[in-house]
């Protein structure tokens, strides 16, 4: 049961900031002493990001950076010290607002490198953790790409860093199950909507990684595509034990409120090694086997967990870095970006993606080639 890649397309919003303006950002929203804002910078830095998107308008940024308040947006900062920030209704109309149109250009992209007709698409997969919304986001692809509206829909939502990962593992069943299948899958983030404005040091982690984003993938049945297509041959989970605290993903009543322990690298560490090559073996691999890897890159801290637990050296991580310094950490997106820069840069097979989110789990697949195939056993 596999899926072969026919395209990859991503999309980020038009309004990019330098990791110098978001520590202003956060000095403007979140810090109500100068020993706050002190901190600041320090931690920016260690963030491993240069730049990212955010799904706000220019005129937005430039109130918040500058102290105006011309776009008169709910998200500017606030004027008292407990200012809580947007409600959640605010902020989810602003993801009604803004998650479609993103979802639409990347899986517009996807289909122009994939040749394929959208109407010929017999199967939808969406995912995405920072908004809820029906009709949702799926409705808004069949609309904005002119899908059939007996195309077959289903949403993976509120994963977290790993859902296009569980979402790949149900665009795997559908081409598995059906001769013929052709499937969009739609990853889309607005991680900046749940911004925390007041001051919370372990909160100024989430507000110095996270960013926007999407990104799509079509896949076929593997007789569909040519041989040296890249194929989604296997995909396993893993649930870390006595974890659930480590990161965690709820609804409150100023925005979804993430936890992201100091814990997580170490957890990484100890867990990730011993499940991985006992799923390989199943599949007929060994560690050793592996020649790429694309990595949700979280955080340096945990791209570094991951690569001294499996022993790889840097260059294992360099896109997963790279896409982390260029784009932030967009959540589900964030795979799918690190995969197509590995695909267009004729990384070797084959290839395991590894994705982490609250559990504290893991996710993963293996990619592999007709014309290089090395995996024995498919699950």
């Amino acid at each position: 049961m596999s899926l072969a890649l026919l395209g990859i397309g991503t999309a980020l919003p038009a309004t990019a900031i330098t990791q110098a303006e978001a520590v202003r950002i956060a000095e403007a929203i979140c810090c109500r002493t100068e020993e706050q804002a002190d901190l600041l910078p320090a931690l920016y830095r260690q963030s491993g990001i240069r730049s990212r998107h955010l799904a706000f308008s220019q005129e937005i940024m430039a109130d918040v950076l500058h102290g105006t308040r011309h776009s008169g947006s709910v998200f500017l900062p606030q004027d008292h010290e407990d200012a809580p920030g947007p409600t959640t209704s605010q902020r989810m109309q602003h993801y009604a607002e803004e998650a479609g149109p993103l979802a639409v250009e990347a899986a517009r992209r996807a289909l122009r490198e994939a040749a394929v007709d959208p109407r010929s698409l017999s199967h939808l997969v969406t995912v995405s953790c920072t908004g809820f919304r029906a009709p949702g986001v799926d409705v808004e692809l069949i609309k904005g790409l002119e899908l059939k509206p007996t195309i077959e829909r289903t949403h993976v939502g509120f994963m977290g860093c790993h859902g296009a990962l569980n979402g790949l593992r149900v665009a795997r069943a559908f081409t598995g199950a059906r001769p013929g299948a052709r499937v969009l899958l739609s990853a889309v983030e607005l991680c900046g909507l749940h911004y925390e404005y007041r001051w919370n040091p372990k909160k100024m982690v989430s507000n110095a990684l996270f960013a926007d984003g999407a990104a799509a993938l079509v896949g076929v049945s593997p007789e569909d595509a040519p041989a040296d297509a890249w194929q989604a041959v296997a995909s396993g989970a893993c649930l870390f034990p006595a974890s659930e605290s480590a990161m965690t993903w709820s609804i409150g009543d100023h925005g979804f409120e993430m936890t992201l322990s100091t814990r997580v690298p170490d957890l990484l560490a100890r867990h990730v090694r011993p499940w991985l090559e006992e799923w390989l073996e199943e599949c007929g691999l060994r560690l050793g086997d592996i020649a790429s890897w694309a990595i949700h890159p979280g955080g340096p801290r945990i791209l570094t967990a991951v690569e001294q637990a499996l022993g790889l050296g840097p260059d294992a991580t360099a896109v997963s870095r790279e896409v982390l310094a260029e784009c932030g950490n967009m959540s589900s997106p964030t795979i799918l970006f690190v995969l197509r820069h590995l695909r267009d840069r004729g990384a070797p097979l084959p290839c395991v993606a590894l994705g982490f989110g609250p559990g504290l789990a893991t996710e993963a697949a293996i990619f592999d080639s007709q014309a290089n195939r090395r995996t024995a056993q498919l699950r």
